[in-house]
């Protein structure tokens, strides 16, 4: 009977230590799940797709990112995090808790790159940004793309190139965004922008999108006032309609930028004169595409002009404009802003 007593008390204490080692452990998991570890600096980890918990827990404590990877490979296993665990890139600023951590891969929260493309650029002006942002996207393929037609044709672009259609805006993307995608992207902003603007055109209005980008286009590098962009459109909208040429100076610079292959922000007379179909000093109606990429308001602006009668517009070189219904009114504001302007403020009156 005593044996048994011994052997019972014995197989006792062996089940209440085994017991208390995993309650133990199973504590030391919490406390090491909670207590935050790391050091300042921001750390990137890139977690390859198919990559399992232990891998994971061994590039996070390569990265500083934890303490142990056994000990988060331990509590993942316990957690069962390992089947919810998302590839990509992810940043970790500071020290943080290791439940957080993985918290954050398991929801997926990667890291983003962001890039801002300001409104009235070229395309020849905008793919350096994308090419030169955090991404790294290779600028000869973004070009290559962006002048290949069944590319633009397949998102819905009416041209042969993207002029026009990228876009201003600060756009975010993960590390997986390519290329193609990054393009993608910001023609469907313009897309959706046009449509907004398009719910609001004005009745009459019978410009396509491919004209309506055009114009917006003008209207973007025409002026820098917010406020004027209507009004600047109702201008160009009744030139239209009386079949005059629009005679705007940023299609002209379009213009010499394709004859000579680089831009040059200085006009001629010769240049004015020199026929082009983007020169619309020389040519009737819209040029064949966009100048430059219009923001959300220009669009706005060419689909809903101002009810004016005004058929010229003349710089006060601070860029507002003063507006004209008649060759008159246009002939004094030019005498006054090109010539007068310039002679007081030689003189320094």
């Amino acid at each position: 009977m005593r044996t048994w007593v011994i052997l019972g008390l014995a197989i006792a204490l062996i089940a209440l230590g085994i017991g208390g080692y995993f309650w133990w452990r199973d504590w030391e998991l919490t406390r090491f799940a909670n207590e935050p570890f790391g050091s300042a600096e921001a750390k990137v980890v890139e977690i390859p797709p198919g990559s399992g918990p232990k891998a994971v827990a061994e590039m996070l404590a390569r990265a500083g990112v934890v303490s142990s990877p056994e000990k988060l490979y331990a509590y993942m296993r316990r957690e069962k995090s390992g089947p919810r665990l998302k590839a990509g890139e992810y940043e970790f600023a500071g020290p943080s808790a290791p439940s957080k951590v993985v918290q954050k891969i398991i929801t997926g929260q990667v890291k983003l790159h962001h890039f801002t493309v300001p409104e009235g650029l070229r395309l020849e002006e905008i793919l350096p940004i994308l090419a030169e942002s955090d991404l790294k996207l290779d600028l000869g393929k973004l070009q290559k793309l962006s002048t290949d037609p069944t590319f633009t044709h397949r998102l819905g672009v009416p041209a042969d190139f993207l002029e026009g259609f990228l876009f201003p805006d600060t756009y975010s993307f993960t590390r997986s965004a390519n290329e193609e995608s990054v393009l993608s992207k910001m023609v469907l902003r313009l897309m959706e922008e046009y449509r907004k603007a398009d719910s609001q055109r004005k009745p009459g209005n019978a410009l396509n999108l491919l004209e309506v980008v055009t114009l917006a286009s003008i209207i973007e590098k025409e002026t820098g006032a917010a406020e004027e962009r209507p009004r600047i459109s109702c201008v160009f909208h009744n030139r239209l309609r009386l079949h005059m040429r629009l005679a705007t100076d940023p299609t002209v610079l379009y213009a010499m930028k394709l004859i000579r292959g680089v831009y040059v922000n200085n006009i001629t007379s010769k240049d004015l004169r020199t026929e082009h179909p983007y020169n619309t000093y020389t040519t009737y109606g819209l040029p064949p595409g966009p100048i430059a990429s219009p923001g959300a308001a220009a669009l706005q602006a060419a689909l809903a002009p101002n009810d004016c009668t005004d058929l010229y517009f003349v710089s006060r070189n601070n860029g507002t404009h003063v507006f004209c219904p008649d060759v008159r009114c246009h002939e004094a504001a030019v005498e006054y802003w090109q010539r007068e302007f310039f002679r007081q403020r030689n003189r320094g009156g």
